[in-house]
């Protein structure tokens, strides 16, 4: 019986770390996912302003 007990509590201890990982990551997760709208956000801001900066290779530099 003991032994079944030790193990039951090295389980509970491996669920506490995992839920403690998971709720790590999410958190991860929701701070990227809010980096990467405000990025597409800014990239939509350029687009409409038409400074996306994209050099073609065939466009000559502006000083020519």
């Amino acid at each position: 019986m003991q032994h079944i007990e030790e193990r039951l509590a090295h389980l509970i201890r491996s669920v506490e770390d995992l839920s403690d990982v998971v709720a790590r990551q999410q958190g991860e997760i929701e701070q990227l996912t809010r980096r990467v709208e405000m990025l597409m956000q800014r990239e939509a801001g350029r687009d409409a302003e038409g400074t996306g900066g994209v050099v073609l290779a065939d466009e000559r530099p502006p000083h020519y």
